[in-house]
């Protein structure tokens, strides 16, 4: 059995287009950029650190908060290494499914 779990990601906004609820952010995951909807966080300014989930720039956080749900998520990724030998470690193996989502 397949299972999907979709992630909030949190980014930086690198800039901002558009007005009021048409806001569009580009949002820096890292190095990857994605653009975003800026309807719920209107406050957003560039610089901020958001949570963004399916296209959707859902709250702020500060920095100190985005850094330690960047290291939970590389946490997460160093535990995918103590998987028992013969088990599945990507989705298209069978695994578990976790996606980010229309970021």
């Amino acid at each position: 059995m397949l299972r999907q779990m979709c992630l909030a990601i949190p980014g930086k906004i690198t800039s901002i287009s558009g007005e009021s609820l048409m806001r569009i952010g580009k949002v820096d995951f890292g190095g990857i950029q994605k653009e975003a909807s800026l309807a719920y966080v209107p406050e957003a300014n560039v610089g901020d650190y958001v949570i963004v989930h399916v296209g959707f720039a859902i709250s702020r956080l500060d920095e100190e908060e985005a850094n330690t749900v960047f290291e939970y998520l590389r946490q997460m990724e160093d535990l995918s290494e103590l998987q028992p030998a013969g088990l599945p470690e990507s989705p298209s193996q069978g695994g578990p499914e976790v996606s980010a989502g229309a970021v």
